[in-house]
């Protein structure tokens, strides 16, 4: 071995440039092999090829779609105010969290396939897409694709020639997305795609993934299976060849039970295990476990993020702008954001606090989301999967259990068991 000197010593000795790198090869007859980091080795062999990294961040343009769906439904009332992609959770906008994941790992162009108010989104969107320095484009489907079709109409958005493959993400998924560590499984497998699944306690919900365990292959998908064949869920993260849009026709048609099958018979599709957390939060409950999961996971990667103090209780997001009286007692699980005013004595646990929210009082929050510029009135309790609107006035010593209330309401009577205040 021999040491390194830096790359501009070695161009005086026969380094060629690589026009979008600068290094592509070296030729040289010495018995010398030069091991150089970024996984490039020298070798003495004439005119060996170094390794171009023209694929690294910046010298390729790497795309993703997100499915973005439809009308929200089961977000409602909050779906009735802004598209459900655009849902703070965790004081951001649920696609947020997705695309700077995506920016983080080199992705530049990002698709959203959507069919409902795709004005509303790319108007809020184009703000985060000078910010974050990423394009991101809209596929509008004229009737509802299911999970593949829309993968068809975007395909001229998503082929560029270079042949790199594209993620594929469900909107409603939050977890710490490994797209890194999947990048690398895909290369690693040789496959024509790759899933991530996840591993639940109760299988026979869902449709389970079938695999090898050594390599990720996956044998077989079994919907919602009377007996034991496996615990490993599709997680709806897909990293895909330009290949597999040639599998897809335009029309409805489901990635997960006509495409994935054809790829899995032909031994090229595989299965990665994901690490960490991982939570569909398109629905109410989901939500608030999937915020509970999301702030564990924020404690242990940047807990300076999260609140501290005496009235703070375990993990707690609390938008700097916010502002919280004396007494109070927040937490755990819970997150409140831009513009909120809690006042003196208010008591919160596992719910979310939308901007510009206020909370009088002595009032008390569980298990519940507060809509955007609601307000709690004093000495209220709100539970058990309450979920306010936009511009909800709760009076005064009301209690809500489990009420659905849409957006600009005043409830002067309890709601005693779960119901939709129209």
């Amino acid at each position: 071995m021999v040491a390194l000197q830096p790359f501009s010593v070695y161009l005086g000795i026969g380094l060629k440039l690589c026009p979008d790198t600068g290094i592509r090869s070296w030729r040289r007859t010495a018995p010398y092999i030069l091991h150089i980091e970024n996984r490039f080795v020298l070798s003495a062999r004439d005119n060996l090829i170094i390794g171009c990294p023209s694929k690294n961040k910046g010298h390729i343009r790497m795309k993703a779609l997100i499915l973005v769906g439809g009308f929200g439904t089961r977000l409602r009332p909050l779906t009735l105010s802004v598209p459900k992609p655009l849902v703070e959770f965790a004081n951001k906008p649920m696609i947020l969290h997705q695309i700077e994941a995506l920016k983080a790992i080199g992705v530049t162009e990002v698709v959203l396939a959507i069919n409902y108010q795709p004005e509303v989104m790319m108007n809020f969107l184009k703000d985060f897409e000078t910010k974050l320095e990423i394009k991101i484009t809209c596929s509008q489907e004229t009737e509802p694709l299911g999970t593949a079709g829309p993968l068809a109409l975007a395909r001229d958005k998503l082929i560029d020639g270079s042949g790199e493959p594209f993620f594929v993400l469900n909107s409603d998924v939050i977890s710490e997305y490994p797209l890194k560590q999947m990048m690398e499984f895909h290369k690693v497998h040789g496959g024509e795609a790759s899933i991530m699944v996840t591993k639940v306690d109760e299988p026979s919900k869902y449709g389970v993934v079938v695999m090898e365990e050594s390599t990720g292959k996956v044998e077989k998908f079994v919907e919602k299976p009377k007996i034991f064949v496996g615990n490993k869920i599709n997680a709806g993260i897909y990293l895909l060849n330009p290949s597999v849009l040639d599998k897809i026709e335009l029309r409805p048609t489901s990635i997960e039970k006509e495409v994935f099958p054809k790829i899995a018979a032909e031994d090229k599709l595989y299965a990665m295990v994901l690490p960490g957390f991982w939570m569909d939060i398109g629905q109410p409950r989901d939500y608030i476990t999937g915020l509970r999961l999301y702030l564990e996971s924020l404690r242990k990667k940047s807990s300076s993020k999260l609140a501290n103090g005496p009235h703070i209780v375990g993990n707690v997001l609390v938008d700097e702008t916010a502002k919280i009286g004396e007494g109070c007692l927040i937490g755990p699980d819970v997150a409140i954001g831009p513009g909120c005013i809690v006042e003196s004595g208010v008591r919160l646990s596992r719910c979310s606090v939308m901007r510009g929210v206020r909370i009088k009082k002595h009032a008390c929050i569980s298990s519940s989301i507060i809509g955007w510029h609601s307000t709690v009135g004093q000495w209220a309790r709100v539970e058990n999967l309450t979920i306010l609107g936009e511009d909800v006035h709760v009076c005064d010593e009301i209690y809500s259990n489990g009420g659905v209330v849409l957006p600009h309401k005043e409830i002067k009577s309890s709601i005693l068991k779960p119901e939709i205040v129209m």
